[in-house]
């Protein structure tokens, strides 16, 4: 083959770029030529959209991807939808290979009597609001005082701490006018966050966990009686030091005395949640006390306490959401693969020999499930490159109608998809940044889709403008 092997990769949050980078620098005899697409105008995925605004560190990813983008030899195509702007077939027929790497972006059920009721809001809904999701209402109701957040993952904690900390507070990162102003709006006094199992059983990340123990005009409130560690806690704890950097923190939350904050932050552990309570709308919370039962586990008491709570967040995690003209199992929120093969199953109990949708391919949690940090994509990446390459070796792959790298793009523009490059989201980090610089801030986010094509354009409207007007 004397043409470049062409990859297209559906999806440019960490997942798809980790992909990109690790095709870009594997041990190969050939050229590749990759494209990478968005359906939002820019990209990142939950990196951008999905980590909480106060939490700069965790977006140093961002300058880590940013770098791989910036060598110039994989092309973005953002704001193009898979399935709206462009079909399965279209893809196949312009690529050797292609890699689905759509994460979850959307809350896992919660199957609780009440959870329909009126003040009863998915997590990542919450999210969205506050990191900017331009898909999203700019608006967010913040009338409740008492406030639930269901989870014992860093979703959980980001949601608690985001409802529990000043708006002041959160003003020199990134939000826009429109969060800042929710926030300052919020009438919480108090945030409850429930776990059914115990302290070492948390799935908070040590450094999260830490963080929240600095907010301003916040008491952090732990119970002494939900503090117990059975056989398993200790051996959880005596084997994995993350383990145990949280349940030293969280204990000595337990020496801390109340200094009478403006507002307070409870940490619950061995209550799980029952009922939603209440008739019209959300008025409180029913849980059941839970005891380990000897190797970490737990087992309902039969006791059960009602909380009086006027809103309640369910942040259990993220699905997945299926695709058209992909095969996808719905319970487990994933396109069925095998080692990233994409079959043809609605199930997960899949083998070499199963039917493999050739030439197509998965990647991140649309592959795995909603599980693992950031940084576990690259393993999952390394298995899924490794298998396209093998694929290739086989000679398996169909050969593409039309290879040629300019196929994509006249394909978008004969159906006037208007997408960005990579060019078009360093014109829109350039306005973003303006916009913080203006109030001393690294930046603030364009809110909507409209404003973020608008600056993506400004080169084509700055064109225009210098053009000069024709006589008549």
């Amino acid at each position: 083959m004397t043409r470049p092997f062409r990859v297209a990769i559906v999806g440019a949050g960490p997942a798809g770029i980790y992909a990109a980078d690790l095709l870009t620098k594997a041990d190969r005899d050939f050229e590749v030529s990759i494209d990478l697409f968005e359906r939002l105008p820019t990209p990142f995925g939950l990196v951008r959209y999905g980590v909480a605004p106060d939490h700069p560190r965790i977006k140093g990813i961002i300058n880590a991807l940013i770098k791989v983008l910036d060598r110039g030899d994989i092309r973005l195509f953002s704001n193009v939808e898979y399935g709206a702007d462009i079909a399965l077939g279209e893809l196949t027929d312009r690529y050797d290979a292609v890699i689905f790497s759509t994460g979850c972006f959307i809350d896992a059920s919660l199957s609780l009597p009440g959870v329909d009721l009126p003040g009863s809001y998915g997590a990542a809904d919450f999210v969205n609001w506050y990191d900017s999701h331009p898909d999203v209402a700019q608006t967010w109701p913040l009338d409740a005082e008492k406030v639930a957040v269901i989870g014992n993952g860093n979703v959980a904690l980001d949601v608690a701490r985001v409802l529990a900390k000043q708006a002041d507070d959160m003003h020199t990162t990134e939000i826009p006018d429109h969060v800042y102003e929710g926030l300052r709006s919020s009438k919480v006094t108090d945030v409850h966050v429930f776990g059914r199992r115990g302290p070492a059983q948390a799935k908070f990340t040590p450094l999260e966990l830490r963080e929240l123990g600095h907010v301003k005009d916040v008491d952090i409130i732990v119970y002494p009686e939900d503090f117990e560690f059975d056989e398993g806690s200790l051996a959880a704890i005596e084997s994995n030091n993350q383990t145990k950097q949280v349940a030293k923190t969280l204990t000595d939350f337990t020496m801390r005395e109340p200094v009478g904050a403006k507002r307070r932050l409870h940490l619950h552990f061995l209550h799980s949640p029952v009922t939603i309570l209440g008739e019209d709308k959300v008025t409180g919370l029913r849980t059941e006390r839970m005891e380990l039962d000897g190797s970490g586990g737990v087992n309902g008491t039969g006791t059960f306490h009602d909380w009086e709570i006027d809103a309640v967040y369910r942040a259990v995690g993220y699905a997945g959401t299926a695709l058209p003209q992909l095969p996808f199992d719905s319970g487990r929120g994933v396109i069925p693969n095998h080692e990233g093969r994409v079959v043809d199953a609605d199930d997960q109990t899949v083998s070499a020999d199963a039917d493999v949708v050739q030439g197509v391919y998965a990647t991140g949690w649309i592959k795995r499930g909603p599980v693992g940090l950031i940084g576990h994509t690259k393993g999952d990446a390394l298995e899924t490159i490794g298998h396209i390459l093998d694929d290739r070796a086989a000679g398996v792959l169909t050969e593409p109608v039309y290879p040629d790298d300019s196929a994509i793009v006249e394909l978008l523009e004969a159906k006037g998809v208007d997408y960005v490059d990579w060019e078009g989201y360093h014109r829109v980090e350039t306005a973003e940044k303006a916009l913080g610089e203006a109030e001393g801030r690294e930046r603030v986010k364009i809110a909507t889709r409209e404003g973020m094509l608008s600056e993506a354009r400004s080169h084509l409207q700055a064109e225009a403008a210098s053009q000069p007007a024709s006589g008549h």
